[in-house]
């Protein structure tokens, strides 16, 4: 009885143990932590109304100058986040494609990452609990009908949730920061809140501020004359007064719900630093694409323009990135997967179109000279090749385009035609003949 008593004690012993130490501060795993922020159709010209990111964030680490997102539409550009991974690869064109390849955060998981997610998914998802996720808070699909009192699945339960939606998300993110800071391995966590996507409704304590908000007039504005174009922008007749007033309204509110999330931000990172683990976390921030403004016409997002495909971007990590700096090298949303599969040491498959930021940090001095930009909106399918400088773009079926963006940073002339950029736009077009073939099939 004597050996059966003590084995039944070391049993108990044990099981104690294991479950206690799931609870202790990890210490002998040192790999960084990850919080991914990423916001929802924020254009790259708007930090100036979120100081709190832009001090814990931009000023404390890298500010991608040239940062872009290789297909400007929510789902395509998240699903590139997530895999690092052209559109025409991960096979994710429009909103309602189901990503159908594995996700970083899969493989993290499998390699020791307590992970979560706070906020938006992917437009077609149906916002349930996914099995890679050890912390769940998603919306169904892609855009919620209003900011308050949003219905939520926490965890594999819907409810609805009574409050405005930027701090609802932001109460979760902190709630995650504290249970992983009880966890034996290091943390995962992508926050994405739905700001500042439509109906962009402000936070009630912020509706009167901005009454002398400045409009919003660059030379591209309303164009005048769009006929150097393709026929998918040339056709469209100028802007009304009404529907400008209904863009100046629209970008006000964006900014409003910025405002917000910008404080939302300030408290998570506040937390960060209470747990004791913000020099050991990889802060990212990006937006999934940027929306125009009234530029060419539009108001819409997936265009090739600047106002859509470049997007803020910055990552903050002491230890690599000691002393804060403006990368002017071109980087764009692929590249975010790479640099984690690196940095938490973890496989990274084949399938990868971006490049780990890593070298960068570290002084490397081979870089790409060009990225693909790519999309499939109503208007017709696009591809572009971006040097950073220069931008040739094929519109299915249209005039094809290229700019100068050191002589016509706003994409007024299209100088296809010029005798002296043909040279060049051959360069580009070879380029884009090797970055559109495909490399992958269907999972």
């Amino acid at each position: 009885m004597n050996k059966y008593y003590k084995l039944i004690s070391g049993l108990i012993l044990t099981a104690v143990l294991v479950s206690a130490c799931q609870y202790l501060p990890r210490f002998n795993d040192t790999r960084p932590n990850f919080l991914v922020i990423i916001t929802d159709d924020q254009r790259y010209d708007t930090m100036e109304y979120m100081p709190n990111t832009q001090q814990m964030i931009f000023d404390q680490g890298v500010t991608f100058s040239r940062g872009y997102v290789t297909t400007p539409y929510c789902c395509p550009s998240r699903s590139s986040i997530l895999t690092g991974m052209y559109a025409h690869n991960h096979l994710v064109y429009v909103n309602e494609d189901k990503l159908e390849f594995k996700t970083v955060v899969e493989d993290v998981h499998r390699n020791g990452y307590y992970t979560g997610l706070v906020g938006k998914y992917l437009n077609s998802w149906k916002g349930e609990t996914r099995y890679e996720y050890d912390f769940w808070v998603a919306f169904w699909g892609g855009t919620m009908k209003n900011y308050y009192d949003p219905d939520l699945d926490v965890n594999g339960t819907w409810s609805k949730h009574e409050g405005y939606s930027t701090y609802i998300f932001r109460d979760y993110a902190m709630q995650f920061l504290e249970e992983a800071s009880q966890q034996s391995k290091p943390f995962f966590l992508i926050f994405a809140p739905n700001a500042p996507h439509a109906p962009f409704t402000p936070a009630r304590e912020d509706t009167a501020l901005l009454q002398d908000l400045p409009p919003h007039r660059p030379p591209s504005f309303n164009e005048a004359d769009t006929s150097d174009k393709p026929i998918s922008i040339s056709g469209s007749p100028p802007l009304t007064e009404d529907e400008i007033a209904a863009i100046d309204n629209t970008r006000k509110r964006q900014i409003l719900t910025l405002i917000s999330l910008d404080r939302a931000i300030g408290d998570i990172i506040n937390k960060l630093e209470e747990t004791g683990e913000m020099d050991n976390t990889v802060l990212v921030f990006i937006s999934d694409n940027g929306l125009h403004w009234g530029e060419h016409r539009f108001d819409v997002k997936s265009t090739a323009y600047e106002e859509t495909v470049r997007v803020p971007f910055a990552i903050r990590y002491p230890p690599l990135i000691p002393t804060p700096y403006v990368e002017d090298r071109l980087v764009a949303n692929i590249d975010i997967a790479p640099t984690i599969y690196e940095l938490s040491e973890t496989a990274m498959p084949k399938t990868v179109d971006g490049l780990s930021l890593v070298s960068l940090f570290s002084g490397g001095t081979e870089w790409r000279d060009h990225i693909l930009l790519e999309a499939w909106p109503d208007r017709g399918a696009w591809t572009a090749i971006h040097t950073g400088e220069y931008v040739y773009v094929e519109t299915e079926n249209d005039l094809s385009e290229f700019y100068d963006l050191n002589l016509d940073p706003f994409q007024l002339e299209n100088a296809i035609r010029e005798p002296q950029y043909q040279d060049l736009i051959a360069t580009l077009k070879q380029y884009m003949e090797e970055e559109k073939v495909s490399t992958t099939s269907q999972p």
